[in-house]
């Protein structure tokens, strides 16, 4: 009853329920079926429920029924909810997520409105992974105005964290440096480009760890701002690593005169992994722009990583609208101006973003994201595509080290940082570690 395509007998494009002598699905008529599977409302050929309606037009009742707001009409505010669910392929899977009463409760009270339309008003409810996915598609439709899901999700893991604290001065402490220098360092993050799980991770981490450290410092008979040396000394002895993310803590304490000026373990950054050589980096890029095999997906990135020296932070916040056809050349906007992309990697890229049409999830295709994600107006997850980079044995971080070296030693460096978005100062590092120098460049504007 989910067979479709064209009828092998009659040639006609519908549901294939039947069965020829070989196998093969054919149509009602040619299987001389003598039930019809169309709709009684809208006329569809396929399986039907109950008062013989298609799973659509059932999800459309369903809907109306959830969120009649007391009129006997859906609550006008949440109509582009019910046009993006109904335009959604396989209604089945909406029709199943609505017998999850937690969705009927949520939805219900959005309607009549006993719970709020905002994303206070939800940053109330529970559980949070069925309101987390009931923001995305309110998001996603209009419905409330677009935050990044990442910040929300770490809002709400704050909430209960600070609600587990026993210690009241602990609390405010932890609140305030929540408030004052995490969410502002995360909320201007967000402004540039979507969280990862890793920032906010990070963040979780920070809270924990300083938590712990108060606790510590209490059991040690010392308050925050009897803090001394050998306490700071005394607490990275011992699993220093595990401790280390209350640095950033201790660090905000000490500039906001909440504890003395005492000195921290200095942090040891370990050396990135040498540069691919430049024959294998071209050996590599070749591979990917010929090899047909390959995910389109993990192809056009890996065209981005090795020829632009793109991180895949940048590459998954890429939209659609930063790529500019105009039928001759195919330009993509990482800095400032757009970089052209030569063929076949232009080949490749209008191929890939026709191909998005044809994406598994409707909310994907809809999307502006270049690589959108699974998650309705989310992009791709960087690990995620460092994942599917590696599996067509493209090493991200080593790929891009090698590319941009190689970049600013055959351009001037000024206009390849800006052109590529970096930072000059990244760039002055570049150019000094690949052997050249800013000295060759004339003052003056390179852009030309």
């Amino acid at each position: 009853m989910r067979v479709r395509g064209s009828c092998p007998c009659c040639g006609t494009d519908r549901l294939l329920p039947g069965r020829d002598t070989d196998g093969t699905p054919i149509c009602r008529d040619c299987a001389s079926i003598t039930r019809d599977f169309f709709c009684d409302r809208c006329a569809f050929e396929g399986l039907l429920l109950g008062g013989r309606l298609c799973e659509r037009c059932t999800l459309s009742d369903t809907l109306s029924c959830l969120l009649d707001n007391g009129t006997g009409h859906v609550a006008p505010p949440l109509q582009p909810l019910v046009t993006i669910l109904l335009e959604m392929d396989q209604p089945k899977s909406r029709l199943i997520w609505l017998r999850n009463p937690n969705v009927v409760r949520l939805l219900h009270g959005l309607a009549t409105g006993a719970i709020p339309l905002t994303h206070d008003g939800l940053h109330q409810e529970t559980p949070w992974r069925t309101v987390a996915h009931l923001r995305d598609l309110l998001m996603d439709s209009g419905v409330l105005p677009r935050v990044d899901r990442q910040f929300m999700l770490y809002q709400r893991w704050l909430t209960e964290r600070l609600g587990v604290t026993e210690d009241p001065e602990h609390c405010r402490l932890l609140q305030h440096f929540a408030t004052w220098h995490q969410m502002r360092r995360l909320r201007s993050k967000a402004e540039k480009g979507p969280l990862g799980r890793s920032q906010t991770g990070q963040a979780k981490q920070e809270i924990t760890q300083a938590g712990t450290f108060l606790s510590w410092l209490a059991d040690r008979g010392r308050t925050l701002e009897h803090c001394q040396q050998a306490d700071i000394d005394a607490w990275h002895t011992e699993k220093l690593a595990t401790r280390r993310p209350a640095q950033t803590f201790l660090r905000w304490c000490m500039k906001t005169s909440r504890m003395p000026r005492l000195t921290l373990p200095p942090q040891v950054i370990s050396q990135d992994q040498a540069p691919l050589h430049q024959h294998r980096r071209l050996a590599i890029l070749r591979r990917t722009l010929n090899d047909d095999s390959l995910p389109l997906r993990a192809r056009v990135a890996a065209a981005l990583v090795l020829l632009y020296a793109q991180p895949v932070t940048r590459i998954v916040r890429l939209t659609i609208d930063d790529v500019i056809d105009d039928g001759a050349t195919l330009t993509v906007r990482l800095g400032d101006p757009p970089s052209p992309l030569p063929e076949p990697v232009a080949d490749l890229m209008r191929a890939y973003v026709q191909s998005r049409q044809h994406l598994p999830y409707a909310s994907s295709r809809s999307s502006q994201w270049l690589f959108p994600g699974r998650q309705p107006g989310q992009p791709m997850n960087p690990v995620s595509l460092q994942v599917h980079l590696r599996k067509i044995d493209v090493p991200p971080q080593r790929g891009r080290t090698s590319a941009i070296r190689q970049l600013v030693l055959q351009a001037p460096a000024p206009v390849i940082a800006k052109a590529l978005g970096y930072h000059d100062k990244t760039a002055t590092r570049l150019v000094t570690e690949a052997g050249g120098t800013w000295s060759r460049y004339a003052p003056g504007d390179h852009r030309r």
